[in-house]
């Protein structure tokens, strides 16, 4: 069967794209990129060229971008051109630069497509920076193919992967199709000489300065010497791997429902329930979701001893896994719609659902000064010697007790809420503070006996309401 033919059968059983869509080539004018144009004209589809100038080797860049207009003109076909300041991106952003390359690359693609939003490692591309008014593809396509994939795949193995890293780069992934991973190098340069197709060589290819380049040039070659059938077994793994994965994730997404519960924006997550599997893969799938890394799950694991309201943060996306008595809960950081909200030491004004929280230190004078006239139940004036931060801000719940001041046994504020005559709406608005699983104030309504002012308080923690 030819190369061809090959090719369409490739894309209908991935079900990559059809006739009718616009596709965006991604053209680099090396012979990958040259012999996907080739086959998608032959194919009968409609492509426009994509072509990234990445300004790294002077001239040669240069050449590139002149090669890549003239095969536009070949193939009747608009070419887009976009002159990237790549070191200086890479500078800036503290990373190397391929890693810079490729997000700049696949930001502009996102762009092109109109796609919503595109996660880089450093940063979230979202199209309203864009100028772009409307999407000009329904597909980008790359032109990696087998050699790309088991070079990805070494590579990752060697750095350090889970199952996905293992199952290669994926045949479609958001707006990228990637019609040619079935197919080796050395057929695509066979094609291209066969229909007599020009292209041009990356010189930056033969050096192995960068990773990807030493595998390719010295490290499989090694190997092949030991294990001639190294790169046809290697695909095969990881044809096998992707099998595997898809269980995989069959199995993740069923044990995600049963442990992780959405309230109000949080996951909620019962601790022993997610220790009884005592498998770090499962942590890694139910955290990574929120920004959290590999690196990340010995944390979480240790976080299971820890006293209530001990959180850790996300790297890289603005959440927090908070230990919460016998549940962890993945919250969004400092954000007023949470139902889970830490408060940590120095911070003075908070925000939440019910309205706007002021905390502040006083001294017993001040309180003399300020408070002759008596505390409203709007602020909560505790003993600042008795407060360990941090301490946790939430809505109240069933089996929740505290010991209302002037009290010295404890009261179910179930209980205290009838004898408050509380609607049920005015129950449902009702938060608390709390410290160590102890509640400290049911805000806006009345301290706990336990954290009042004495003659022995120096040093008095004021937290106001303020409702809307």
């Amino acid at each position: 069967m030819d190369l061809l033919q090959r090719f369409k059968e490739f894309i209908q059983r991935q079900n990559l794209f059809e006739l009718k869509d616009s596709l965006l080539l991604a053209v680099s004018g090396g012979v990958d990129s040259v012999v996907l144009c080739e086959l998608c004209k032959r194919a009968g589809y409609k492509f426009i060229i994509a072509h990234c100038n990445f300004q790294l080797r002077g001239e040669e860049s240069d050449r590139d971008e002149n090669f890549v207009n003239v095969l536009g003109q070949k193939y009747k076909v608009e070419v887009l051109v976009k002159k990237f300041e790549t070191e200086k991106y890479a500078l800036e952003n503290k990373i190397g630069i391929q890693e810079a390359a490729r997000d700049l690359r696949y930001e502009w693609f996102a762009e092109l497509t109109g796609n919503k939003q595109y996660a880089t490692g450093n940063k979230e591309y979202s199209d309203k920076e864009s100028n772009c008014q409307l999407p000009i593809a329904n597909w980008i396509l790359t032109a990696h193919h087998a050699d790309d994939n088991i070079e990805t795949v070494l590579m990752n193995f060697c750095r350090g992967t889970g199952l996905s890293g293992l199952a290669g780069i994926p045949v479609r992934s958001g707006f990228i199709r990637r019609p040619m991973l079935g197919f080796w190098k050395q057929e695509l340069i066979e094609f291209a000489k066969e229909n007599d197709l020009g292209f041009v060589e990356d010189s930056s290819n033969q050096s192995s300065k960068y990773t990807r380049n030493l595998f390719r040039n010295e490290i499989i070659p090694l190997i092949t010497k030991a294990y001639p059938q190294v790169k046809t077994n290697l695909q095969d793994n990881i044809d096998r791997f992707h099998e595997v994965a898809k269980l995989y994730q069959v199995l993740v997404v069923d044990l995600k429902k049963k442990l992780c519960k959405i309230k109000n924006g949080e996951v909620h997550i019962p601790i022993n329930q997610l220790m009884s599997y005592r498998n770090r893969a499962l942590v890694f799938e139910i955290i990574s979701e929120y920004g959290f890394g590999e690196k990340q799950v010995d944390e979480v694991i240790k976080l299971t001893q820890s006293e209530s309201g001990r959180f850790i943060q996300s790297p890289t996306a603005s959440y927090r896994i908070i230990k919460f008595r016998n549940w962890f809960i993945i919250s969004p950081d400092k954000s007023p719609k949470a139902e889970t909200i830490i408060i940590e030491q120095g911070i003075t004004n908070l925000q939440f659902a019910t309205g706007n929280l002021q905390i502040k230190y006083a001294s017993v004078a001040d309180f003399a000064r300020l408070f002759a006239g008596g505390i409203a139940n709007s602020t909560a004036c505790l003993d600042a010697d008795e407060i360990t931060f941090p301490l946790i801000l939430r809505r109240w719940k069933q089996g929740d007790y505290f010991y209302p001041l002037g009290m010295r046994k404890k009261k179910k504020l179930a209980r205290f809420f009838i004898d408050q005559k509380l609607s049920k709406t005015e129950k449902e608005r009702i938060w608390v503070l709390e410290m160590n699983k102890k509640i400290v104030w049911v805000v806006g309504i009345r301290i706990d006996d336990r954290f009042r002012m004495t003659d022995k308080t120096k040093n008095i923690l004021q937290i106001s309401l303020e409702t809307r």
